[in-house]
């Protein structure tokens, strides 16, 4: 017994692999890219299948004008899609897939408060969040079976795979980042915006404006893997000089979005 726990320790750590976060931190990853890009892919397929996606011209147009101005820093193709839902939420996937909730786009007041949602979730894809926390909950001996359960989200195992990703709302799976890499994905979030010319002290105002909406019905912070309000808006601010200085570096280069709503 000892022998064969040994021998699943020994294949799981020469599978291991350390990574750098964009923002300097080691990572312990060890499940394939591709693996993970291709399960991104299905469960947003399955997205697009199941869920209402509006079909409203100047929404589109202004989601689509913002994210297109974002990615041109990250590089790839990038697939958006605006879905039909009240719910205050935006998503990116491996697999460069962006989701945007209606309800979202119906609270911001500008291209820069949208701009610091996408940034942010941008960010976990570039930090390889959904990687990373795939192989710390389930182990490389279950990789092969994940993009099988992606397939059959409705499955115990495909909502544990899918909620994995960010998504497992969807599903009625709850599992959010954790608070390390929601505050990672701020700063890498509100430095991808000002990269593109986007104002990122909007960001602060974005998340005074969840506050509000949440009308206390959020947890305290030690109840929570998120990061409170006031933490998160405290952390954002800390964050500007540096941000500020890349914006305006972006706009000295001609970067300038006009994204109307």
């Amino acid at each position: 017994m000892k022998f064969r726990i040994l021998c699943a320790l020994l294949i799981i750590f020469s599978l291991t692999a350390c990574a750098t976060s964009p923002m300097g931190r080691t990572q312990l990853v060890f499940m394939p890219d591709n693996e993970v890009d291709a399960m991104g892919l299905q469960a947003f397929s399955d997205l697009k299948q199941g869920k209402k996606i509006s079909q409203d011209t100047k929404e589109n147009q202004f989601v689509t004008c913002v994210t297109d101005a974002i990615t041109r820093e990250v590089g790839g193709t990038w697939e958006v899609v605006v879905f039909e839902d009240a719910t205050l939420n935006a998503f990116a996937l491996p697999g460069n897939k962006i989701g945007v909730h209606t309800g979202l786009v119906e609270l911001v007041d500008n291209q820069d408060q949208l701009a610091s949602v996408i940034g942010h979730e941008i960010g976990h894809v570039q930090a390889r969040h959904s990687n990373e926390r795939m192989s710390q909950k389930l182990g490389a001996q279950m990789g092969i079976s994940l993009i099988a359960a992606v397939a059959a989200p409705t499955t115990p195992m495909g909502q544990t795979a899918v909620s994995l990703l960010g998504v497992g709302a969807q599903y009625g799976v709850i599992m959010p980042f954790s608070r390390l890499h929601e505050s990672e994905a701020d700063m890498i979030g509100v430095e991808l915006m000002a990269k593109a010319g986007f104002n990122p002290a909007e960001s602060v105002t974005l998340w005074q404006k969840m506050a509000q909406a949440s009308q206390g019905a959020q947890p305290a912070e030690f109840l929570s893997t998120h990061p409170s309000h006031e933490t998160r808006i405290d952390d954002l601010r800390a964050h500007l000089p540096k941000a500020t200085a890349l914006m305006q570096q972006a706009r000295a280069a001609g970067k300038n979005p006009k994204c109307a709503k």
